[in-house]
């Protein structure tokens, strides 16, 4: 990771083990160089792409006496390892030439060790939830605990299966799928909401707080993603019943986006069991659903959820990680530097074609040019209000942040030009939706059960509650405000902007 105050690397905190800000993520195997990988590809920098991966290449072990989140070790470097193989490996070559002379798989080969040395976080738990953390070297600590949250065991399935896909090794695909399957299992039978921190022996829900940020958003992000790549019917059922819940109790306000009276919808923290209100505060992660509804076609519910947080980005500069609605302040008040609110910007402007987004871009892009800009790159921020600067540069503002606001900005770009299907991960690394990975080459994906029964035709991706579809969005709308000004102003209110 980078310290771009002092122009220096960062690796694990040695000293203090249960520093597990720095060490869930550093697993000290050139984390950033890694997670930047394919943002090199998209930006068309063949050279430095190549250079980069042959240093990976050379240089990147994961045989180390590291403790790391099993979550981010799976989102930030085997996302990004089997993302930077696929651009290798096609064919089309639709962003210049990336082929690296003489390439034997090296970077699928690296994936392969990596996911292996993950997987004893899926033994010996009772009920198939993984632990949270792994050594690289010595499997899971002694001393481990027993709770981990629902989106980092429910979110291994997009890498894992497309590593199983590859290999035509089933065993990944399958831990990953029993763990979803397994807190599926787990939802409350009144409201069929999830908690955010479950124990992983027991099934009892530790956190019984539903929402749609920190410790729950991927979650269901990946049951969708994981129905669009590999279109097992299952996991499209799961997030239909998913996305209905959450509208059931977790959307206040009013009906509609763009009409009628009443407070601008918004998703709150509620009890998984009773659905009642557990706090006000929304964090900065929730900031990525209006991207996931851009994906199913809800784009009127998204385009108000949207407002809300980038109203919360004008009156700060940026979004503070947790940001109180009640009292118009942030509980939390630093900003990492997410990417979150440019995600949902860049797929909004792909679905409406409304110039209002590349406005907001612009926004987010001067912000950053102005407030986290540092000697050798950019900074975290540790008080949105006061501006202060904290040195670090996590490796997602590489692999999301830059990458989001460059295609949005860039209308030419290959992803939108090339023909290809593309899709994110959940850290933003690019994976082109092919017939490959919808096919598996062993029978059953899961004991006892026809892998072909569960194939769904892309044609059943129905969204629960939408209202509108990205081909129906009216010509006057793509020009307009995306909201009606009466609304915008009173989201403005709402934030204290005005």
């Amino acid at each position: 990771e980078l310290d771009p105050l002092h122009c220096r690397g960062r690796g694990p905190d040695r000293r203090d083990p249960s520093n597990l800000n720095i060490n869930d993520v550093l697993g000290n195997y050139s984390l950033t160089l890694i997670d930047a990988l394919d943002t090199l590809a998209v930006m068309g920098n063949s050279s430095e792409f190549q250079k980069a991966v042959k240093l990976v290449i050379d240089t990147v072990s994961f045989d180390k006496d590291s403790t790391v989140q099993v979550f981010e070790a799976t989102i930030r470097v085997l996302g990004s390892l089997l993302s930077a193989h696929i651009i290798i490996t096609d064919t089309k070559q639709p962003f210049g030439d990336m082929t690296i002379k003489d390439y034997d798989n090296e970077l699928l080969h690296l994936a392969h060790d990596l996911a292996v040395r993950l997987l004893p976080a899926f033994e010996n738990t009772k009920t198939g939830i993984p632990y949270p953390r792994v050594n690289l070297k010595k499997g899971v600590p002694p001393d481990s605990h027993n709770e981990t949250c629902t989106a980092g065991a429910g979110s291994l399935l997009v890498e894992f299966g497309i590593l199983s896909r590859l290999l035509g090794d089933s065993t990944f695909e399958w831990v990953a799928r029993r763990a979803v399957k397994a807190l599926w299992s787990l939802r409350s039978n009144n409201t069929g909401l999830l908690g955010n921190v479950v124990n992983i022996q027991t099934g009892h829900w530790v956190g019984k707080q539903s929402g749609l940020g920190a410790g729950s958003d991927s979650f269901y992000e990946y049951l969708l993603k994981s129905y669009i790549l590999f279109g097992e019917k299952e996991d499209l059922e799961m997030f239909n019943a998913a996305y209905q819940n959450i509208q059931n109790h977790l959307r206040r306000g009013r009906e509609a986006c763009n009409e009628g009276e009443g407070d601008p919808p918004l998703y709150v923290n509620v009890n998984m069991y009773t659905g009642q209100l557990m706090n006000t505060w929304i964090d900065s992660l929730q900031a990525f659903f209006p991207g996931l509804q851009v994906l199913i076609g809800d784009v009127e519910d998204a385009i108000c959820l949207h407002a809300f947080y980038y109203a919360i980005w004008k009156r700060y500069g940026a979004l503070p990680e947790r940001y109180n609605w009640q009292l118009q302040a942030p509980d939390v008040p630093f900003y990492p530097l997410r990417p979150e609110l440019v995600e949902s910007t860049y797929l909004l402007y792909q679905a409406t074609k409304n110039p209002f987004y590349l406005h907001v871009g612009m926004d987010i892009l001067q912000s950053l040019e102005k407030y986290t800009k540092a000697k050798c790159g950019y900074a975290t921020l540790h008080h949105v209000v006061e501006k202060t600067k904290e040195d670090r540069m996590e490796s997602f503002f590489l692999s999301e942040t830059c990458k989001y606001l460059y295609l949005l900005f860039d209308e030419e770009n290959p992803v939108h030009k090339s023909g290809n299907k593309f899709m994110f991960t959940t850290e933003g690394h690019i994976v082109s939706v092919d017939g490959r990975f919808r096919s598996s080459l062993w029978e059953d994906i899961l004991p006892g059960e026809e892998d072909s029964a569960h194939k769904a035709k892309p044609t059943e991706l129905k969204a629960a509650n939408f209202s509108s579809n990205c081909n129906r969005v009216p010509d006057e709308r793509r020009y307009l405000l995306p909201l009606k000004s009466n609304y915008m102003r009173q989201i403005d209110r709402m934030v204290g902007l005005i």
